[in-house]
């Protein structure tokens, strides 16, 4: 047993490589993308780290060419749900008491291999089965993911450093102990590391984890499992059950042992969630934690004294990098009428020079949508707006799915600020625009306000140090994640802890010292030394 206190150095951020021509990470990662392009895996399902079949299987296929099959993965139902239970109850009994620096030390390991010799595969996995270019594959497979594992190490340290006062005679102390019964990690599409990091941030402080994949991005997390094998995961500690939501949902959320849900999805889904976490309390072993981030319909709020260079580059960022499937995408944007004419022409033109493909061709700037579902959504709200009188079309506005799913980088602008499309999370290239008069910047400060029920994200273009605290001030409520003349994406481990409030989820920050108090328990311990062996109080002598 070790008997010394052990501190992880304070991580820096993972450095961004650039994968110029001639580059050894871009002649790596195109190797990579040849081979993964021309197997095809059977990703089997993962519990108590023995790989189960179950037989059900679904196809693996490109977002960008529905003719490219990367393999198949096995679905979990009820029966696998019940063995991966097991299976994560009978490893909490050494996980929980394993030495929290060798828990440590396993994660540690992770971030070192995915910094390395996993780089190149976690990235041509997420660039070919989500449809990424490299550069957001770069910043999220690879450098966010080492982010959350080398800080999530760092914040653990840190909270466990924190100690109670202590009187004269007394020694008080806390301790924290992971949950009871087992985490429910419920990962989404669009980010790798969001689906690395969900099931191990638990994990790493003692945890137990049953995770379920999106079954649009089952395989990138199939890697990840492999790559966590490799750095030495004990089995049973992550169970791997990709599955439907009803097959794999239900049979969870019905068991009595569930101590926490750790979720990025949809609001439609984490509120039922919610709902169905209340029904069962009185038949549960404890009141599990429930920890979700849900979506946003993330603004841009312009200024008129905002340089329009930035907020032209901020826009296109914003709003098209990743064919705009990211939670903090700007989806709506204000604009004064004084500078709307010439910013209007500028961004119309950049737009139409945004190039849209194959994501193993470098020079492209967006790529396919995930699946059908999300063509067939996002192009319902461009056929909306197509029809309204009440919003034309800036630029882009059309699709196509006969080889992939591309939708092209689209911007509405509307006569109407409760306009569909300025209020409901698209989940897509689509950006709307609602022009203001210069004379009503309050009205038009309460309209982004009250104009969504999200608040994940939102930026503020300005130079008037006065407007920016204005409208900063006005807008508090509206975004946990807020940006001050710089594009409402890109959060970064360690500097800016993400997540939002209203129906964006419950704030709880993940790649935070926040989060991971979430999957503790703590356990106060008060020792007295020399214990009063009177029961009597002095004020109750006699005078």
């Amino acid at each position: 047993m070790s008997n010394a206190y052990f501190f992880v150095p304070e991580p820096s951020n993972e450095p961004i490589l650039n994968y110029a021509p001639g580059s050894p990470e871009r002649a790596e990662l195109k190797a990579k993308l040849e081979e993964l392009k021309s197997q095809q895996i059977e990703a089997p399902l993962i519990i108590g780290g023995k790989e189960v079949r179950s037989g059900k299987t679904a196809e693996l296929r490109v977002p960008h060419d529905h003719s490219l099959k990367l393999g198949v993965y096995h679905k979990a139902g009820e029966k696998e749900v019940q063995m991966a239970v097991e299976a994560a109850l009978e490893a909490q009994k050494t996980w929980a008491n394993m030495p929290w620096e060798h828990r440590v030390s396993i994660f540690l390991k992770a971030a070192e291999l995915l910094a390395g010799p996993w780089r190149a595969t976690l990235n041509a996995a997420t660039m070919l089965g989500q449809s990424k270019t490299v550069f957001q594959a770069e910043i999220d497979a690879a450098c966010e993911l080492i982010d959350f594992w080398r800080f999530n190490a760092y914040y653990l340290t840190q909270l466990m450093a924190e100690q109670p006062e202590s009187a004269p005679g007394i020694w008080n102390r806390v301790e924290y102990r992971p949950l009871e019964g087992f985490v429910f990690a419920v990962t989404p599409f669009n980010f790798t590391s969001i689906a690395g990091n969900l099931p191990t941030a638990p994990a790493m402080v003692g945890c137990v984890s049953l995770w379920k994949p999106a079954s649009s991005a089952v395989y990138s997390a199939y890697f990840i499992t492999q790559l966590l094998k490799e750095a030495g995961l004990p089995d049973g500690v992550i169970n791997f059950i990709p599955g439907s939501g009803g097959q794999v949902g239900n049979p969870v959320m019905g068991n009595p042992n569930l101590a926490g849900i750790h979720f990025t999805g949809s609001t439609a889904v984490f509120q039922d969630m919610w709902k169905t976490v209340g029904n069962n309390i009185s038949g549960m072993k404890y009141y599990p934690r429930i920890v979700g981030e849900t979506g946003g319909k993330d603004f841009i709020f312009a200024h008129n004294s905002a340089d329009p260079e930035a907020l032209l580059a901020a826009t296109l960022r914003g709003a098209f990098e990743y064919q705009g499937q990211k939670c903090s995408a700007a989806s709506r944007m204000y604009v004064p009428k004084s500078m709307w004419g010439e910013f209007s022409e500028r961004l119309a033109s950049e737009v139409k020079q945004i190039k849209m493909g194959d994501p193993l061709d470098f020079s492209n700037f967006m790529c396919a949508v995930i699946d059908k579902a999300a063509f067939t959504s996002i192009t319902e709200y461009i056929d909306y707006a197509r029809k309204s009188n009440e919003a034309e079309f800036l630029v882009g506005g059309n699709y196509d799915d006969s080889k992939g799913w591309f939708i092209e980088p689209t911007v509405i602008v509307t006569t109407n600020p409760r306009f569909k499309t300025m209020q409901e999370e698209i989940f897509g290239p689509v950006l709307t625009v609602y022009v203001y008069d210069d004379d009503k910047l309050d009205e038009t400060l309460e309209l982004c306000d009250t104009g969504s029920m999200y608040a994940l994200t939102g930026a503020v273009f300005a130079r008037d140090r006065q407007a920016i605290i204005k409208i900063s001030d006005a807008l508090r409520n509206t975004a946990g994640n807020f940006y001050i003349n710089d594009k409402p994406t890109g959060a970064v481990v360690g500097q800016q802890p993400f997540g939002g409030g209203r129906a964006s989820g419950t704030n709880d920050k993940a790649g935070s010292a926040m989060n991971l108090l979430r999957w503790m328990s703590a356990r106060t311990i008060k020792e007295t030394f020399t214990p009063p062996h009177n029961w009597r109080y002095p004020h109750m002598d006699a005078e």
